[in-house]
């Protein structure tokens, strides 16, 4: 199709034309996916919870607005006596998506909760996620750690035979122009013994727990929580994203900031930015 004025092709300038936006104006409203970034496991084997998940339509974003992406809590090595560390928040214009936490007993409540170690699960953040599983012990032979919520479940709870908890599973959505999972809840760790084995992490980037070696952290631009373990590497939480979704018959974002690393793409009539790092200022 022949591009007459060096950006639109005909067609796009009769769409626009019919919706009456030609020339194009800049979007009022966009689409919006905001993730968390996810809880890391814990060296006593709570699951990290994932980053809070928040997502709406027809969101009014003025002339500019803030975009942050938040990192995922840094896990650590077994022996260094750090339980866990929660992930940081996501931003977008006034939404705040809350960072998910680590382990039951240290800044465990979040987005998603962390999974319980020695004590009480984390507390999940309303309209966010969900807490975090319970953990189990008999007080001498053994003690196995929850799973971090997910975005769309609480957190697997422990058990004597069974283990440590697996994570809360994520929820999936279509923004980018195919069903995507992210949130999911990272899984427990437990000591070794009696058959019982770690929890697995939850759909949409959870990661797995383990017994006495090292957990799977969180996947990237998931908010996915990391795995726990008994002696090991903790898992790092998966850092956050942020999607906006607009049509394509609008006029372009006029600047983005330095600080932030971004994809554009376009699917189903919508032009789509996804903000995978960093920190800045977008200029409609």
């Amino acid at each position: 199709m022949p591009n007459y004025s060096g950006i639109w092709t005909r067609t796009q300038q009769m769409q626009a034309k019919a919706a009456s936006n030609w020339p194009p104006l800049a979007p009022a409203t966009v689409d919006y996916l905001v993730v968390a970034g996810g809880g890391s496991g814990g060296l006593y084997a709570g699951g990290g919870g994932a980053g809070g998940y928040l997502t709406s339509t027809g969101f009014s974003i003025g002339s500019s607005f803030t975009v942050t992406v938040g990192a995922g809590g840094p896990g650590d090595a077994g022996g260094s006596g750090i339980p866990g560390t929660p992930g940081s928040n996501s931003v977008f214009s006034s939404v705040t998506a809350i960072g998910g936490g680590a382990i039951g007993t240290n800044s465990g409540n979040g987005g998603s909760g962390g999974g319980g170690s020695n004590g009480s699960p984390g507390s999940g953040t309303s309209g966010q996620g969900n807490n975090g599983g319970t953990w189990s012990t008999d007080g001498a032979t053994y003690a196995a750690a929850g799973g971090g919520g997910g975005a769309g479940a609480v957190g697997g709870n422990a058990g004597p035979s069974t283990g440590g908890g697996n994570g809360g599973n994520g929820l999936a959505s279509s923004i980018t122009g195919s069903s995507v999972t992210r949130g999911g809840g990272g899984g427990g760790g437990t000591q070794s013994g009696g058959g019982r084995v770690a929890g697995t992490g939850g759909s949409g980037g959870g990661g797995n727990g383990n017994v006495s070696s090292t957990a799977t952290s969180g996947s990237a631009n998931t908010g996915g929580g990391g795995g726990g373990t008994y002696g090991g590497n903790m898992g790092s939480g998966g850092s956050g994203v942020v999607i906006l979704s607009y049509p394509s018959t609008s006029a372009d974002l006029a600047s983005i900031g330095g600080g932030l690393t971004y994809t554009k793409t376009t699917a189903g009539g919508n032009t789509i930015y996804t903000f995978t790092a960093g920190t800045g200022t977008v200029t409609v």
